[in-house]
């Protein structure tokens, strides 16, 4: 529960809207504090104020719109179409107009929806296309849980490939040999989340043409930054519609697209794809209903806003964001490979992660606590994560990383604890545990509870 204290029950009579405006404001800046520092990985992915005050004015305008109701506000078809026009433009959609196709994408209200999408999309294209009733997907090990989640809902069995240990891609002979009759997508990351490598999509792309199937890139984390790395000469690889075998992509508008939260496009190759993820219902007494994902009423507001924060930027605005934030991280990783007890993850590019071979990599992690910085937690194998972001890109703050990482390496090879405080687990410890190791139905049912408490006030 927020240190910030807790209401209790729906006031009798309305709060004071000064004293409101205070108590947020002060719970607002208490809490940017922390990530203004530069030392939080990901979750701020802007960090800019000016950006930031762009939002609130036009978000302001349209806080009120509802986007299912377009004949009253027309200016949202507008700014939708546009919003997925430009992240077509970035992600080459013109070279996908082969064959016929008509590139296109929806809008959604993050990663998560635009990856729940596009499962969908294959699973009711499988089903209707070739009658497919049992379908499966090829997912990496470590490819969001959304997709998971898809699974789960949508009555997909995912097929989970393993990764290579070194280079932390999918094991692409496993791809190969598990594709089969009722396989309806394959997917890669664009980067993974645990360790912001890309798979390879090439390869995938292929496989793909080459068996029939469908192929999803999830580029939620990287999708608004690896294109404008490829043009900044960095050693990117394609993983967009410009390999004919990528049927759609998932980027998210509220990470390194700088728009609100939660915005995010799913980009189909062809119009075909994107009409099974469609909801209609034209028999209801309420009048013919229809949505183009699972969201009914939508926020005027945050599609508006990420249209101006797309066009106040442009190309050169994201340019020049993305280039910043790709030297510091490459500066960040050298710091990391010049520390022989550390070692990095794969071959990644603006988000990375790290382990060690000679300590439980979390003693680092307590360390670092206490010097301000939050990493995020990987597990099989233990590892810290950083997505750099753009408050990492102020001055000094990679020199401060690297002499508080050497510091804390000092402290992980002789800690005063033998088991660190913290852990990649909820309630965790132990964090050398392998997955054979864990009692999964024990720590669902401690998760569980944690949802619980974080939705109900204390007594």
């Amino acid at each position: 529960m927020s240190i910030f204290g807790s209401y209790k029950g729906m006031p009798e009579t309305g709060v004071d809207e000064a004293a409101l405006i205070k108590e947020l404001e002060d719970v607002a800046r208490q809490e940017d504090a922390f990530w203004q520092t530069g030392k939080c990985s990901g979750t701020m992915y802007g960090g800019d104020p000016k950006v930031y005050d762009l939002i609130a004015r036009i978000f302001r305008s349209y806080s009120h719109v509802n986007v299912l109701q377009r004949d009253m506000c027309p200016s949202q078809t507008r700014f939708e179409a546009e919003i997925i026009d430009m992240t077509l433009n970035m992600m080459h959609g013109d070279e996908a107009k082969t064959d016929g196709n008509e590139p296109c994408g929806t809008i959604n209200s993050g990663g998560s929806e635009s990856i729940l999408c596009a499962m969908l999309a294959y699973r009711n294209r499988a089903k209707a296309e070739a009658n497919i009733t049992a379908p499966e997907a090829i997912i990496p090990s470590t490819a969001h849980s959304a997709f998971r989640k898809a699974c789960h809902y949508f009555g997909i069995k995912e097929v989970v490939a393993p990764i290579d240990p070194i280079t932390t891609q999918v094991d692409m002979d496993f791809v190969r040999d598990n594709i089969n009759k009722n396989t309806v997508a394959l997917v890669g990351s664009a980067g993974n989340y645990p360790y912001g490598t890309i798979d390879p999509i090439e390869e995938l792309s292929t496989l793909a043409l080459e068996r029939s199937v469908g192929l999803h890139v999830d580029g939620c984390l990287g999708g608004f930054i690896l294109p404008w790395g490829q043009e900044l000469g960095y050693d990117i690889p394609d993983f967009h519609f410009r390999l004919p075998g990528v049927t759609s992509i998932s980027a998210d508008t509220h990470k390194y697209g700088y728009g609100p939260k939660g915005t995010s496009v799913c980009l189909y190759r062809d119009k075909s794809l994107r009409r099974h993820q469609y909801f209609m219902d034209p028999a209801w007494q309420g009048g013919t209903y229809l949505s183009p994902g699972i969201g009914g009423s939508r926020s005027g507001g945050l599609i508006a806003a990420t249209w101006a924060v797309m066009y106040k930027l442009g190309r050169e605005g994201y340019l020049q964001k993305s280039d910043a934030i790709f030297k510091a991280a490459y500066a960040m990783q050298d710091i990391v490979k010049q520390i022989p007890e550390l070692r990095l993850m794969g071959t990644p590019s603006f988000c990375f992660s790290f382990t060690s071979d000679e300590f439980d990599i979390y003693h680092v992690n307590d360390f670092m606590k206490q010097r301000g910085w939050r990493f995020n937690g990987q597990q099989f194998p233990s590892a810290l994560h950083m997505c750099v972001t753009g408050p990492q890109t102020q001055e000094g703050l990679v020199g401060e990383f690297g002499n508080d990482l050497t510091d804390a390496v000092s402290y992980a090879k002789n800690p005063p604890e033998r088991v660190p405080a913290s852990g990649a687990l909820y309630g965790g410890q132990g964090t050398q545990a392998t997955a054979s190791d864990i009692d999964f139905e024990r720590l669902t049912k401690r998760l569980i509870q944690y949802l619980d408490a974080t939705l109900t006030l204390p007594e």
